[in-house]
């Protein structure tokens, strides 16, 4: 931006004094994003993969791509064991950038090759249980942008990306059609009552049916922030909170799936409604849910087994 102002100002003499290095990591960054590959990615994964890119680039820009080793690999990794996922998401890109490298001629072989992911178990974003969506419906009342924004969330099973473009101009009768912007996947979900109340007491006059304070629609960034301070003001007479931390949009597409599959659907039909493309990305909800209803039902056949079985205690 400075050089572009010295331009737009007529100096010339600061253009090109930091001209990106030839077969340098920077160079390679800025080769990758003409891709292809990257081209092809969906909006909100470009711009993921661009914050961790850009200050990837910032470490070790001026670095050549040639004289990167194995042991360079894993010392980078190492200074990020303190965020472990971090650090495996920059892992993968690192392989990305070097299957570049080799397609440009950079490189004939993957410094990354055997580099291993740091150990760290995560069952990923918080899934929102039925005490912690009662809770945050009795703090923010239907009526409120808050209560229709988790009603979106709750009732569609989509991602804060498609929940803030979602309006009027998306429902047909009582059915809401939406493109993801992750996937390119059509969904086509039938509105829940409650959120068809939502949508129904909403001005006609809007673009989106979630609109910030200055009457914008808002972006997924933005909605998070805005819906993580939602959370925090969930609080009881005191003062203290009631939702623990972590509760986030996300986790309400997956209290979606889990109420789908806790009411019997199939893997299919969830992937219906959220729009995943593998079976293996639902299943998982479903085993969980199978799980209980088998057990449910252990005890149930336990407690008939007891009743006609008469117990006779010795003296």
């Amino acid at each position: 931006m400075a050089e572009y102002a010295a331009a737009m100002e007529g100096d010339k003499t600061e253009i090109g004094k930091r001209q990106t290095l030839p077969g340098s990591i920077a160079a390679l960054v800025a080769s990758y994003y003409r891709s292809a590959d990257y081209s092809g990615l969906a909006d909100s994964t470009k711009r993921a993969v661009r914050n961790i890119l850009e200050r990837f680039r910032a470490e070790h820009g001026d670095k050549r791509v040639a004289h990167l080793e194995k042991r360079h690999v894993q010392k980078i990794m190492a200074n990020k064991a303190e965020t472990p996922d971090a650090a495996n998401r920059l892992l993968r890109l690192m392989r990305t950038l070097m299957e570049h490298a080799i397609d440009l001629g950079w490189r004939r072989d993957d410094p990354t090759a055997g580099a291993k992911k740091l150990r760290h178990r995560t069952q990923g974003f918080t899934t929102w249980e039925e005490e912690h969506i009662d809770a945050f419906l009795a703090q923010h009342e239907a009526g409120s942008r808050a209560h229709l924004a988790f009603s979106l969330l709750l009732y569609t099973g989509q991602r804060r990306g498609d929940v803030v473009k979602m309006g009027r101009q998306h429902v047909r009768g009582d059915v809401l059609t939406i493109l993801q912007g992750k996937t390119g996947q059509h969904v086509s979900i039938p509105l829940h009552p409650n959120l068809r109340a939502a949508v129904d007491a909403l001005p006609r006059d809007n673009l989106t049916f979630i609109m910030s304070e200055r009457g914008k629609p808002m972006s997924p960034e933005g909605f998070t922030n805005w819906f993580r301070k939602l959370v925090e003001a969930v609080v009881d007479d005191e003062g203290k909170r009631l939702l623990p931390d972590g509760l986030s949009p996300h986790g309400l597409r997956k209290a979606t799936c889990r109420r789908l599959a806790e009411a019997g659907c199939s893997a299919h039909e969830i992937m219906s409604i959220s729009g995943h493309q593998t079976l293996a990305e639902v299943t998982r909800y479903t085993v969980a849910a199978n799980r209980l209803h088998l057990a449910e039902r252990a005890v149930a056949a336990m407690e008939r087994k007891e009743t006609r079985t008469k117990t006779v205690k010795p003296a």
